[in-house]
């Protein structure tokens, strides 16, 4: 009777120790940073970019959207370069700030000059940090299969200047 009992002791302890002790040797898929959207992150000094990428509007320009995290305890102005030109966007100290999305309008960038459905090289940076580059998607604007949440995108218009006919 006692050995009996030790034996199914041991048995269970072996069939416990066998279907947890997976987790003992296989890498965890949840501690493995991934993008979840169709954008893409960098992270420079104390700013993180999240899920950023660009509407293309062929023979114009592109919008960018993305949230960038503050983690530092001051704002920053963020510095975008892009094939076609270099855009500075102002971030809010301690926390998220959005552009195309939540009511927020996307950072216009002019001059844009990456086809849809390639990846832009483009760079952040801010203050003496060094940049982080990131390929960041371009989505047309004028495909139908683009995401509904992104058709709302589009770019800011930039005032021109007109000489004035006088008096």
């Amino acid at each position: 009777m006692k050995a009996r009992l030790i034996s199914s002791v041991v048995l269970a302890a072996t069939v416990l120790v066998g279907t947890a002790g997976c987790n003992l040797i296989a890498p965890q898929a949840t501690l493995k940073h991934y993008d979840a959207s169709d954008g893409v992150s960098a992270n420079v000094g104390t700013l993180e970019v999240r899920n950023a990428l660009v509407i293309s509007f062929p023979g114009k320009e592109g919008v960018l959207a993305m949230t960038v995290v503050n983690t530092g305890d001051s704002a920053q102005t963020l510095t975008v370069e892009y094939p076609g030109g270099r855009v500075s966007v102002e971030v809010a100290a301690s926390g998220p700030t959005a552009f195309g999305a939540n009511g927020n309008p996307g950072i216009t960038l002019p001059g844009f000059t990456t086809p849809a459905g390639a990846d832009a090289a483009t760079v952040f940076q801010y203050g003496t940090e060094t940049g982080a580059e990131a390929r960041v998607p371009v989505l047309d604007s004028a495909d139908d299969f683009a995401f509904q949440e992104y058709k709302t995108l589009t770019p800011t218009p930039i005032p021109s200047v007109s000489p004035s006919t006088g008096n």
